[in-house]
């Protein structure tokens, strides 16, 4: 199945439902809820529409007010790729859009960039999604089972097909070692196979939706990016984004 265009739509999936900071898309940073944020750093990218998939009405508010677009989907669905995939449906429901970017709610200090950066390792190496990488910097950030890491040959290109996603390395692993960023660019018909694949055995065992299409046989490009974008799990790392913010005088970034 061959898509209708490249045209490109950001979807930001986002859930109130957040179990060590509850409702995480609307906490305050600056003045303005954390989905506020990233999706103005999704509109900065200039990739094209940016919607936010949201299950809860009052993220849709949030957006709306903000002058965004939100798009309400079934709170019960299981993942932010299936909640993407509903939202797509709701807003385009003809393909115009054939590159589909799935940017995380919870990365709002992510340099627009990389969303490009992303959708351009789409387009280069013709695979079915694409991610992105960043070096692992620290002993911890490599030991951490929380810090994902892409499997790839990105020590010598800055494009390359994954191999695997692993929480952990080899004991024999002597390369260096990349830190996966959870943010995908798949090609619409990718999207609408991926959703409907039963989870893989190795998804289950690690916990990584990722393994999913490469189990099914689907290419995943991942692009090298210099550092690891600040994600928001816990209150101490809202406090540190809020900090780091603030320095930048970034309220409406």
């Amino acid at each position: 199945m061959q898509e209708t265009s490249l045209y490109a739509i950001v979807m930001i999936p986002a859930r109130m439902a957040s179990t060590r900071l509850p409702g995480k898309p609307l906490v305050d940073i600056g003045g303005e809820p954390m989905i506020v944020h990233v999706w103005r750093r999704a509109e900065r990218a200039g990739l094209g529409p940016v919607v936010v998939a949201a299950a809860e009405v009052e993220i849709a508010a949030a957006v709306e007010k903000a002058g965004g677009k939100a798009v309400l989907t079934d709170p019960g669905l299981p993942s932010g790729s299936d909640r993407i995939a509903a939202a797509l449906e709701k807003v385009d429901p003809h393909g115009l859009f054939g590159v589909v970017v799935n940017m995380q709610g919870d990365l709002p200090t992510l340099p627009p960039e990389y969303l490009r950066l992303c959708a351009d390792a789409l387009v280069r190496t013709g695979a079915d999604i694409a991610t992105l990488a960043a070096p692992v910097r620290t002993d911890e950030e490599l030991k951490n089972p929380n810090v994902v890491k892409a499997v790839a040959p990105l020590a010598w290109q800055e494009v390359a097909l994954a191999e695997d996603f692993v929480r952990e390395l080899p004991e024999d692993y002597h390369g260096p070692a990349f830190h996966h960023i959870g943010i995908y660019c798949y090609r619409r018909a990718a999207l609408e196979r991926f959703v409907n694949l039963p989870p893989s055995l190795r998804e289950r065992q690690r916990k990584l939706e990722q393994l999913r299409a490469l189990d099914a046989g689907m290419k995943i490009a991942v692009a090298r990016v210099a550092e690891a974008p600040f994600g928001v799990d816990t209150p101490a790392e809202l406090e540190h984004v809020r900090r780091q913010l603030a320095r930048k005088g970034e309220k409406h970034t």
